[in-house]
């Protein structure tokens, strides 16, 4: 009988450890700070491709966050995405000049939006627009590009026929 008990609390007992873990894990991937409220400026950008990427994503400099994306939508005008990124008070000294691009964190993570400071002496200020943006690169579209140029490769020229 104190055996079947042992083991009924080590079975519990290591449940409960694996809801921790599993929790810890959640809570570490969905990582969104305090602190990005409304305190900042808000910049916008204007992208072909966001790929995966989702409000509340991190936007980094040299890899320190300064702020998150606070939404993405489609404007009609230009045909391309719209990304409002929201910038910590803080990081005010962001030359006008700087571009923005969206990485992927790691192999399976998510997608951030890296800025890539400029050169010049003004900074951005509350409503300012990104103008040098490169889109997210969407691995799928890597993958059929290198199928369909492996598979021209492989087809029969005029040249060879006999």
């Amino acid at each position: 009988m104190r055996a079947t008990r042992a083991i009924e609390l080590g079975t519990g007992l290591f449940v409960l450890l694996g809801f921790a873990a599993l929790f810890f894990l959640i809570t570490q991937i969905t990582s969104r700070q305090v602190g990005f409220g409304e305190t900042g400026y808000r910049v916008s950008a204007w992208f072909e491709q966001v790929g995966g990427l989702k409000p509340g994503a991190p936007v980094s400099m040299s890899g320190v966050t300064i702020g998150r994306v606070e939404s993405i939508g489609y404007d009609f005008a230009e045909y391309k995405a719209h990304v409002v990124l929201r910038i910590d008070r803080k990081f005010d000294r962001i030359p006008d000049d700087s571009d923005a691009a969206i990485f992927t964190a790691g192999l399976l993570g998510g997608q951030y939006v890296g800025i890539g400071p400029g050169g010049s002496e003004t900074y951005f200020k509350d409503g300012d627009r990104i103008e040098f943006t490169q889109s997210a690169v969407v691995l799928e579209n890597l993958i059929s590009k290198f199928l369909f140029s492996k598979a021209a490769e492989q087809t029969p020229t005029d040249q060879e026929a006999p």
